[in-house]
C-alpha cells in the first residue's frame, strides 16, 4: 500500500459498508487461514486512510460462530493496520446499558466454544502466551471515549463484555448467570477477535452498540428482531462521527 492505514474498522451487524469513505478500493487478501469475511475496503475518511471489513460479510451471510476471525485479523495486519476498532452489536445486561447505548468495554468473559481462538492452532506455529489481563488497549479505549466527548455523543466508559456462541439469543437463566459472573453486556463476536489482535500486537478496542436488553433484563416479554435492528441503526449512526474525531486527533 502506498499510504499507511491509520485505522481499521470491523463492522458488526448493521454496519456492512462504511459511510463517507472516499477513493475506495477493494482488497481481496489471501490468508494462511482461509478466506476472510470478504474484501477489505480501503479508502479515505476525514483525509485519513482507513480499512473496513464487514465481519459477517456485506450481506450478513456469516453467523458469529462461523466467522473466520483469524483470517480477518491477519488480513488487516497484512495491509498495514496497527489500530483496530471492532464495532459489535450487543445486548444490555446492566440497567444503564439499554437499547441505543454505546459502550467502550474494558473487560471480557469468553463463553464461546469450538472456535479457532489462536494463531498457535497451526502445526509448527510459535506458542504465544499473551498477557490478556487487560483485553483492550487502554490508549485506544481512551481515544474512543475522548473522541465521543468531542463529537457530543454519550458513551459509557467501561463494562464487561460476555461473549456467547450464538447465533441464538440467550436464555433468561444464562443471562442471570452472566450477570452473577459480572457481565454488563452480551455479544457473540467479541472473542476470539480481541485475543487474536493481541497475538498480532495490534491496538484493539470495541465500540459496543446496544441493540436490546438481554433476556430478563428489560420490560419486554419477548425480544423483537425488528426492534433490535431499529435500535442498532440508531446507534450505528454515531460510529462515523466518533471515528472521525479519533482520526482527527
Amino acid at each position: 500500500m502506498s499510504h499507511p492505514i491509520d485505522l481499521a474498522v470491523i463492522g458488526g451487524s448493521g454496519l456492512y459498508q462504511f459511510p463517507g469513505l472516499e477513493n475506495a478500493t477493494r482488497q481481496s487478501i489471501d490468508t494462511p487461514y482461509g478466506p476472510a469475511s470478504g474484501d477489505v475496503v480501503v479508502g479515505d475518511f476525514v483525509s485519513r486512510r482507513i480499512a473496513f471489513l464487514a465481519r459477517h460479510g456485506e450481506s450478513h451471510t456469516l453467523p458469529p460462530h462461523r466467522v473466520n476471525y483469524r483470517a480477518n485479523m491477519w488480513a488487516l495486519h497484512h495491509l498495514g493496520a496497527r489500530r483496530v476498532v471492532g464495532v459489535n452489536a450487543v445486548g444490555g445486561i446492566r440497567h444503564d446499558m439499554g437499547p441505543r447505548a454505546i459502550v467502550v468495554p474494558d473487560q471480557i468473559i469468553d463463553y464461546t466454544h469450538g472456535r479457532y481462538t489462536s494463531f498457535c492452532d497451526v502445526e509448527g506455529a510459535e506458542v504465544k502466551h499473551i498477557d490478556f489481563s487487560e483485553p483492550y488497549t487502554a490508549s485506544l479505549r481512551a481515544a474512543l471515549v475522548e473522541a465521543s466527548k468531542r463529537a457530543g455523543i454519550a458513551v459509557i466508559d467501561g463494562g464487561c463484555y460476555g461473549a456467547t456462541q450464538g447465533p441464538r439469543l440467550e436464555t433468561r437463566a444464562e443471562i442471570a448467570r452472566m450477570k452473577r459472573d459480572g457481565c454488563d453486556l452480551v455479544g457473540m463476536t467479541g472473542m476470539p477477535e480481541a485475543a487474536l489482535a493481541r497475538e498480532l500486537e495490534l491496538d484493539y478496542a470495541c465500540l459496543a452498540l446496544v441493540a436490546n436488553f438481554a433476556a430478563g433484563c428489560g420490560d419486554e416479554a419477548e425480544i423483537s428482531i425488528e426492534e433490535i435492528f431499529a435500535h442498532l441503526a440508531a446507534a450505528t449512526a454515531a460510529v462515523p462521527p466518533i471515528l472521525a474525531e479519533v482520526l482527527k486527533s
